[in-house]
Parts: C-alpha cells; sequence; structure tokens
C-alpha cells in the first residue's frame, strides 16, 4: 500500500531480459538498512519487490504482464524514477490509496506554465469512462494527484512547483508516456455500477 507521495527519485543502471520479464537495475538512494529483500517499493507508480542490493545498486523484475501495461518498455539507462516505500501504518495518509498496480498509460500533450505551477494534459487511447472525476484522485507516475477537468479521453493536473522539482516530471515533454493507476474507489464503484445496468 502507498499514498503516492513521492519519496526520492533515482537512476536506471541497468536492464536485463530474463524470459519475458525485464530485470532493471537501479542506482540505490536509500541506507543499507532501510530496504531489504522482498521489500515492495513503488517505481513510477508501479509496485516491485526488491530481488537483490548493494551498497550502490538494487534490482526488481518487471513481469509480462507489468511491462504490457505500464511504460517500462520506454525506460533508458539514466532514466529517473520516483521511488516510494511502502506506507506504514502509524503515518497519516497525505495523499490518497494507492496500491502500485497500474492501470494503464497516458501520453502527455501539452504542459502549460502557469507561473508559480504547471499545467500537464494527458490524452488515453481508451475512453475514460466514469474512472475520472474533476477533483478526483489520479496518480500519475506514482504521484498522488488531483484532477481539475476532464472528458472522455483527456485530463488535466495542477504541478505545484515542490512536486514538480522532486519528482521526474520536471523532465517530461510533451509526447512522454506516463504510468496511470486510477482511483481504487473509482473502479470498484465504476465496477458496482456496470454490474447493476447489466442485471
Amino acid at each position: 500500500m502507498f499514498t503516492g507521495i513521492i519519496e526520492c527519485t533515482t537512476k536506471v543502471h541497468q536492464f536485463n531480459r530474463e524470459k519475458n520479464n525485464l530485470r532493471i537495475t537501479l542506482n540505490n538512494p536509500f541506507l543499507n538498512n532501510e530496504i531489504q529483500i522482498n521489500q515492495s517499493i513503488c517505481h513510477n507508480g508501479v509496485c516491485l519487490s526488491i530481488m537483490d542490493i548493494n551498497k550502490k545498486t538494487y534490482s526488481v523484475i518487471a513481469s509480462e504482464e507489468t511491462l504490457l501495461c505500464s511504460n517500462f518498455n520506454f525506460l533508458k539507462i539514466q532514466d529517473e524514477v520516483n521511488l516510494e516505500r511502502g506506507v506504514m501504518l502509524h503515518e497519516r495518509l497525505n495523499g490518497h490509496i494507492v496500491q502500485g498496480h497500474v492501470d494503464t498509460t497516458v501520453t502527455i500533450i501539452k504542459i502549460e506554465n502557469r507561473n508559480g505551477s504547471w499545467l500537464f494534459f494527458f490524452q488515453s487511447k481508451n475512453k475514460l469512462d466514469q474512472l475520472v472525476v474533476e477533483k478526483g484522485s489520479i496518480t500519475i507516475n506514482g504521484i498522488s494527484l488531483t484532477i481539475i477537468k476532464c472528458d472522455q479521453y483527456t485530463f488535466n493536473v495542477s504541478i505545484l512547483p515542490f512536486t514538480y522539482e522532486k519528482t521526474n516530471l520536471h523532465l517530461m515533454k510533451i509526447g512522454d508516456i506516463v504510468n496511470v493507476e486510477f482511483d481504487i474507489l473509482a473502479k470498484y464503484i465504476n465496477k458496482s455500477i456496470q454490474k447493476h445496468c447489466k442485471k
């Protein structure tokens, strides 16, 4: 379980194909006692378990399913990745409930500098249906954000300077593909409505 509040970023160090899976080795920004084997960390919104660690790097494996629904196939060595460790139960939930299960990817179609913040506009290949609502929560590359406006295929969010500078959003440009996890509450409600409509 995560909150969408990014702790830090790190860079991709190496890739290795393992059959249909992809082993991703990243620079280790944590102290040795802060992470361990089998611990789950959210990488650009994708929950992945640590397979091995050394002082300078650690490795995770993205499955075939993860590669199909995320932007990991577009990652390059030295790309910056957002990181969040699992939430601790005694802490405040400062973002929203994030599972680390990416639903799809969307494309950045516009970035507006609003003199103190940025508006990011995204477009989906598929209809967003009831999964996005204005002022609702959404996770972009692991970041908990609030939707400003949306329609069937597009939505936008406002990015404040702290989030812009402390995540990989400051490196994003028009045409880049990012990971999206829809609000889990919206997914449950949407499924319930669909079942009711079929009766």
